[in-house]
């Protein structure tokens, strides 16, 4: 039997050797936490997956990003959606349902395109596609073929992958390019799914091969695309930015020049015809005068079918003084016939053809056209409208210039114009600056005094970007006496409009002193008649040179005048003085 001393003394070595394993297994699970950090953080991992386009086969990218829809066929049977062209290469493009037509409009061409049709139109010409519009799912779309000869775009298509990456004019791509190892020739450059070292490898990129970068805002990765397509990322350590490409901006198609050009500020007016035109033998001398535009056209039925009052005669003497004619193409300022022959590509050409015709008959210089009272849902109708006619004209040499209100809140007054559309496509707009107090006003007030003039100018000049070249100033040649009588405690008021003359023989008969009113710009008068007060805001030579000053300081293309007939004959001269 061992002594109690004996096992006194294996006690301590027991002790040593458990603190030894204990201390030992530390050591072990340190270095195994240390390396098993290490491994996580700084071991980067080598497993690959194969890169994908989201279940698309054929993707479409712009700046970095892959749209949703992909693209179809290949090299000259590429297509593209409809909507992404819309979208991203031209807004003003649109597809009519109820024709199966897409209508693309350019500075100077209307193209027609049909859905399944080979047989295309351009400027109303025939012209023969490769490959046609087609619907693919529901989808519709486009032949790239004729877009690139009208867009200035590239469409980089890979020839590994088919993916298409588009570049717009005026686009910057930066490149970067793969550091090379010389030492290593064989090595290649991961480029992982996400910015994460443990993220799997989609490619493995040569040394030296350039990249797109799309973003470098991760301090240790670049988001890069390869000319496959294919996205992802690469350590900053492994690229180095390289050179910065711009798509070039084409030189624009020279600008529009009338078959006859005026030089200098344009003086036109209108002329009011109803059913018989005026006999110009008994016109009295308006020097200066460049346009003349009859109220001669106007939109017959919903079918796009113009009735025509146009005089030769008319022509005639127009030409003989050296005054250009602009036809005025009305729509009766009918809302529902308006909507009507709007409505469809069709309607639309037929009213373009017909005044095309009216134009080479009458040997017209231009066509004005003058569309009021019109529903807020055709605002985008007309300017398509607009943008499908002026080509057309323009090839015959004949300027396009519209009519439009001042900016207001009345939908079918005002607010129908797309005035910053429509100016795109349009030589000249017309400001129809009169009517601030317009015949039914429940209050008396000025046709269109000075300051509310000024500011309905320089409101289209501010917001809607309408340039003073060209922009005319509409003036009256007309003004209102309006009568205010008491009815039940309460002031009646009425209005009648009266040419200049008319104002002048009241002034006289009634030995009036006009008086001008600073706040208004103009001369005024009033008088009691029948216990009822009458009211005058003048036009006369002294607002007319106000207006004509009003288009020299904003340096506007011209002055319209509403209309011929209503004013006396020193107006004439006084406006011709006045712009030189």
């Amino acid at each position: 039997m061992e002594s109690d001393y004996s096992n006194d003394l294996l006690k301590p070595r027991k002790s040593k050797r458990l603190r030894f394993i204990l201390l030992s297994l530390l050591i072990v699970i340190v270095l195994g936490v240390g390396f098993g950090y290490y491994w996580a953080n700084f071991v980067p991992t080598g497993k690959h997956e194969k890169p994908t386009f989201a279940g698309l086969v054929k993707p479409i990218f712009y700046q970095g990003e892959m749209l949703e829809k992909p693209a179809t066929g290949k090299e000259e049977s590429l297509k593209l959606p409809f909507d992404t062209v819309k979208e991203l290469i031209d807004p003003s493009m649109i597809h009519e349902s109820a024709s199966e037509s897409t209508i693309i409009t350019t500075q100077d061409k209307v193209i027609r395109l049909r859905t399944s049709q080979l047989t295309g139109m351009l400027n109303e010409k025939p012209f023969t596609l490769k490959f046609p519009l087609e619907k693919v799912e529901g989808t519709l779309y486009l032949p790239m073929e004729p877009i690139k000869q009208l867009y200035p775009i590239e469409l980089r298509e890979s020839p590994e992958t088919g993916a298409v990456i588009l570049v717009k004019e005026g686009d910057t791509l930066e490149w970067g390019k793969t550091v090379a190892y010389p030492d290593k020739p064989s090595k290649t450059i991961p480029m992982r799914k996400e910015a994460a070292i443990k993220s799997p490898i989609l490619v493995d990129i040569k040394q030296g091969e350039s990249v797109m970068i799309w973003s470098d805002d991760n301090p240790e990765w670049y988001r890069i695309q390869l000319s496959s397509g294919y996205m992802g990322y690469v350590s900053k350590d492994h690229l180095k930015p390289d050179r910065k490409e711009t798509l070039p901006k084409q030189v624009p198609p020279p600008s529009f020049v009338p078959a006859k050009p005026i030089t200098g500020p344009i003086n036109m007016t209108w002329e009011q015809v109803f059913n018989k035109n005026p006999d110009t033998t008994k016109f009295t001398p308006m020097p200066g005068l460049d346009v003349v535009s009859p109220t001669w056209f106007s939109l017959e039925d919903g079918q796009g079918t113009i009735k025509n009052i146009g005089d030769p005669a008319y022509i005639k003497w127009a030409h003989a003084n050296n005054i250009q004619v602009w036809g005025l193409f009305s729509n009766g300022f009918e809302p529902k016939r308006t909507t009507e022959a709007l409505s469809t590509y069709d309607k639309r050409m037929k009213m373009i053809k017909q005044l095309l015709s009216y134009a080479q008959l009458y040997s017209l210089q231009g066509i004005n056209i003058d569309f009021e009272n019109v529903n807020l849902d055709d605002k985008d109708e007309l300017v398509q409208f607009v943008r499908e006619m002026v080509p057309l004209m323009h090839e015959q040499g004949l300027v396009v210039s519209m009519d439009v209100t001042p900016k207001s809140t009345n939908e079918m007054w005002s607010m129908f114009y797309d005035r910053k559309a429509l100016i795109e496509s349009l030589d000249y707009m017309m400001l129809m600056a009169y009517d601030e107090f317009w015949a039914s006003s429940p209050t008396s007030g000025s046709v269109a005094s000075l300051p509310w003039v000024e500011k309905s100018l320089t409101r289209m000049m501010s917001e809607d970007k309408i340039p003073a070249s060209k922009l005319i100033l509409g003036v009256p040649f007309y003004t209102r006496i309006w009568t205010e009588e008491q009815v039940n405690g309460k002031t009646k008021v009425s209005s009648r409009s009266v040419f200049m003359e008319a104002q002048q023989r009241i002034i006289k008969e009634k030995n009036l002193t006009p008086k001008f009113l600073p706040e208004a710009g103009q001369n005024y008068v009033e008088y009691k008649e029948d216990g009822k007060l009458n009211r005058i805001w003048m036009e006369d030579e002294v607002s007319m040179k106000a207006r004509v000053d009003l288009v020299k300081k904003y340096q506007l293309a011209g002055i319209a005048s509403w209309r011929r007939g209503y004013e006396l004959p020193p107006i004439w001269s006084l406006i011709n003085n006045t712009l030189q």
